[in-house]
């Protein structure tokens, strides 16, 4: 069993959206534990104990006891009271008793389920295996939450009680409940925020040109269903509005606090909405973590007692909250006016590029379902609103503006999860190094050794990542907005195939080159189309696509054309271009347009182009129109190219990972620990073999020599030829630092090889501290597999063409964890030197579907163990009739370390 397990302080989120801290019990927990346990109902404590406790400090006293080889407990805590406690103790083997106990008040609320999930994870990771419980047989609750748990359970039933084994680590069905249930968390403190029954504002002075002015006009020029209040420090009424001193002093329940005070003042007035029991914090304010300093502490204060207590907390440093259902009608925010209703959700970590998209759209006449400005983005994050708006009715598709993350590795599975369901678009902040420089306040955490495989997938990934994750990633805030609008108002494009129809030539021909530039197809039209056609058309023209129209066409011949094209199975989206002549006018145009789009066969997007004025998109939206309007057919291109790679992303099947056979991860767990406990860095070549033995990966046969003789007599053991590696601290390129030989054979040549190692290092400077000795591959192709803990992301897999060829060709492929055999095949696949792994020029092929098991249990090592940082395999030697490892190393450090 290894020493203790790996269980950091970690904040929890109940079923109802509040949080508990859950912890390692400590022995200065006793009197806690003890109070914890007397204000326990009769009843819980029957359950717990099958009679009320003769002593409770005694038992108390008992459970603080932090021995790891014999037992190991957990508490939460909300506020300064234990509000649960979970404890298991080893009775023999690989087995341990386990207790369970929550505080009445935190019954029902999912706590239990937590708590027992977090004391399995702790106890697979001591080496512990199955759990023994006795309930007593009324105790329904906690039978329950044993079955639901999704844990493999045995159940036997004796007179008066039932006795439970489980294993402790988790099943798929119990990844799946979880994740459902961490989904209905977030959607509940998301609702806490978007559908408050009642708003107390905290301010000042409430002036009309102050903030909280501004936010009190909003809430209520935009028809607040609910109850408004404000906390003034005077309590004089403000405009007929309700005021108090004190948010103490208000009678009944409060849900939503939005706090407009100095930062400075900002972390009394939540200790104050703590006390009262207020739900939910939005904090306006600026001058917390984003100016450094004092702010970062009133920041880590702020977040303290939301953590205590349970409060959410929306900000600090954002512009507020909004919701356009007709039955709420929220705008907690100091954008003006409540925009029009409509289907996007959006998310801004920058409150001032929110407001102008929000304006932005108010003009094109695009609504939105809700926006939260999450501002310094302390507590909901974008992981949480996704959750909130899959579950959303009035949302269909999902805007964000990022500069991080928040937990990658969460992220990036939620959102592949969501993707499936609506679009998700994304701007990126910090794509530039200047541009990350100002996104990012701080970044901890340098490699002393460079990783090849950071090197190959150095500028290669990251959109490739989005992708992945299902995420439409867009460069602009334009190209973010235009092709939002395609994605929320009009139907996906089944296909790849786009008609266009436009009034000029040249303009169809610049849609024509960009629709193909962004992976569409622009086919000819079939014979019985081109016939419809007649008398919209000029007669000396050649029909074809892009259909060029009569130069003053109007609203009639628009109309037909558009109907023509879209009734053609041959055609999957439509693109209608107008551009301003003699004797036409962009109203008829428009029109058309809308006509048609009203009224078509099937379902087919259509995008308008108007190389007019901006005014043209209301021509439209006036007459009732959905359709989206571009000013240039690049942009509209540019929209239907991410709405196709969206729709063909979202038809390849989610793959999980796959079952794999020959996994220790106990065994892994205790390696990385034991390396950990010395510091972080690049794991010793022992400890790489053990780890990678421990996931079925096949290292080359090697042997570690303390001197050339020793060298020798390795290269005698192994037989036949070897190669041997010079060991020098902080060497990276050992071949060319002349630190390698090849195709040594014999004691003799191996030893007088070893010594010449050592000599031309030792006048560079450098002290070789050992050798390895290693068994010659067999001929195969070099490849370069690794992983990379990308920040955004977390664990990248990474697939290249090996040593300096990768460097130089940059032909990588990268995919996220976890990975299946599916997107192991399309990496492999996708690489431009695939055909060396084919039998390229006649060459035997090689044993592909052994570099693709290497890929796949690499991902699950890296997926499994989050204190791996970088995995570098280089070369991996692919034969023809399997793998092997030649070179490896492994880096570790403790997830806290990681800049993210």
């Amino acid at each position: 069993m290894s020493s203790a397990p790996p269980t950091p302080e970690a904040t929890v989120v109940l079923k109802d959206g509040s949080t508990v801290a859950v912890r390692p019990i400590r022995p200065d927990d006793e009197s806690a534990l003890a109070d914890f346990y007397t204000r326990l109902s009769p009843e819980s404590q029957s359950y717990r104990f099958f009679a009320a406790p003769a002593d409770v400090r005694e038992i108390a006293k008992r459970m603080v006891i932090a021995g790891y080889e014999s037992q190991f407990g957990l508490v939460a805590t909300s506020a300064t009271e234990v509000v649960g406690h979970a404890v298991y103790i080893v009775t023999g083997g690989r087995r341990a008793e386990m207790g369970l106990a929550i505080a009445d008040g935190f019954q029902g609320r999912g706590l239990g389920l937590l708590l027992f999930a977090q004391l399995a994870d702790a106890a697979a990771h001591a080496g512990i295996e199955v759990f023994e419980a006795v309930v007593k047989a009324d105790n329904t609750r906690m039978l329950e939450l044993l079955r639901e748990s999704g844990f493999p359970l045995r159940l036997r039933s004796e007179p008066g009680e039932v006795h439970a084994e489980l294993a402790t680590a988790p099943s798929d069905e119990a990844g799946i409940h979880f994740e459902r249930r961490n989904a209905l968390s977030a959607q509940a403190a998301v609702q806490r925020f978007l559908a408050p029954s009642s708003i107390v504002l905290i301010g000042s002075a409430f002036d009309p040109d102050t903030t909280d002015g501004t936010l009190m006009r909003h809430l209520l020029e935009g028809g607040f269903a609910g109850r408004l209040l404000l906390v003034n420090g005077t309590g004089a009424h403000v405009q007929g509005l309700t005021a108090f001193t004190s948010v103490r002093d208000i009678p009944g329940d409060v849900d939503l606090a939005v706090i407009t005070l100095p930062a400075a003042q900002v972390v009394a007035a939540a200790e104050e909405c703590a006390a009262k029991g207020v739900h939910a914090l939005v904090v306006i304010s600026p001058g917390f973590a984003e100016s450094g300093g004092e702010g970062i502490v009133h920041q880590q204060q702020l977040l303290e007692i939301c953590r205590r207590t349970g409060m959410r907390l929306v900000g600090p440093n954002c512009s507020g909250v909004i919701n356009t259902a007709p039955a709420v009608r929220l705008n907690a925010s100091v954008i003006a006016g409540l925009p029009p209703q409509g289907r996007i959700g959006f998310m801004s970590q920058s409150g001032s590029l929110g407001t102008a998209i929000i304006e932005l759209a108010r003009v094109q006449g695009t609504g939105f379902s809700s926006f939260v400005s999450v501002g310094n983005n302390a507590d909901i994050s974008a992981i949480d609103l996704l959750q909130y708006w899959e579950a959303d009715a009035d949302t269909n598709l999902v805007m964000l503006y990022l500069e991080s993350f928040g937990d990658p590795r969460h992220f990036s599975r939620i959102a592949r999860r969501v993707g499936r369901e609506m679009p998700i678009l994304a701007v990126k902040g910090g794509r530039s190094a200047s541009g990350a420089r100002a996104a990012t306040t701080s970044h901890s955490g340098t490699l002393t050794r460079p990783s090849t495989i950071r090197i190959a997938t150095s500028g290669v990934g990251e959109d490739a990542l989005f992708q992945q994750a299902g995420i439409i990633r867009t460069a602009t805030l334009a190209e973010l907005f235009g092709t939002a609008q395609l994605l929320s108002d009009q139907p996906l494009p089944a296909g790849d195939r786009v008609g266009i129809i436009t009034n000029a030539g040249g303009p169809g021909v610049l849609c024509a080159d960009s629709c193909e530039f962004r992976g569409l197809r622009v086919p000819d039209l079939a014979d019985e189309v081109k016939v419809s056609f007649a008398g919209l058309v000029p007669s000396t023209s050649t029909l074809q696509n892009p259909v060029v129209l009569l130069a003053q066409a109007g609203t009639a011949e628009y109309q037909r054309a558009i109907t023509i094209m879209a009734a053609s199975p041959a055609i999957d989206a439509l693109i209608v271009i107008f551009t301003p002549q003699v004797g036409t006018h962009a109203a008829e145009a428009a029109e058309g347009i809308r006509r048609a789009a009203t009224a078509l066969p099937r379902a087919v997007p259509i995008l308008a182009v108007f190389m007019s004025s901006p005014e043209s998109a209301a021509l439209i939206r006036d007459g009732g129109g959905r359709v989206p309007v571009y000013p240039f057919p690049e942009d509209a291109a540019r929209a239907l190219g991410h709405a196709h790679r969206y729709v063909s992303w979202r038809k390849t099947p989610f793959e999980s990972a796959p079952e794999l056979g020959g996994i220790d991860s106990h065994r892994a767990a205790a390696v990385i620990s034991a390396t950990l406990a010395q510091g972080p860095g690049w794991l010793p070549p022992a400890a790489v073999n053990a780890l990678l033995a421990c996931y079925g990966l096949s290292p080359a046969e090697s042997v570690l020599a303390a001197s050339p003789h020793d060298a020798g007599e390795a290269a005698r053991k192994l037989g036949g030829k070897v190669a041997l590696k010079g060991m020098v601290a902080g060497l990276v390129r050992k071949s060319d630092a002349g630190a390698v030989r090849l195709d040594l054979e014999g004691p003799h040549d191996v030893e007088t090889a070893a010594k010449d190692i050592t000599q031309k290092l030792g006048a560079l400077g450098q002290k070789v501290q050992a050798f390895m000795v290693q068994r010659m591959s067999p001929p195969g192709v070099e490849m370069l597999v690794g992983v990379v803990q990308d920040r955004y992301f977390g664990p990248v897999v990474a697939l290249g063409a090996a040593g300096r060829a990768v460097e130089l060709m940059k032909d990588a492929q990268v995919r996220l964890t976890p990975l299946g055999r599916t997107d192991a095949a399309s990496m492999v696949r996708s690489l431009a030197t695939y055909p060396l792994l084919d039998g390229y020029r006649g060459a035997t092929p090689v044993d592909v579907g052994a570099l693709e098991d290497v890929l796949v249990r690499v991902a699950a090592m890296a997926d499994a163990h989050s204190e791996i940082a970088d995995v570098d395999f280089n070369p991996v030697v692919v034969h023809p009739t399997g793998t092997v490892i030649v070179d490896a190393r492994i880096r570790v450090e403790a997830p806290a370390q990681r800049g993210v």
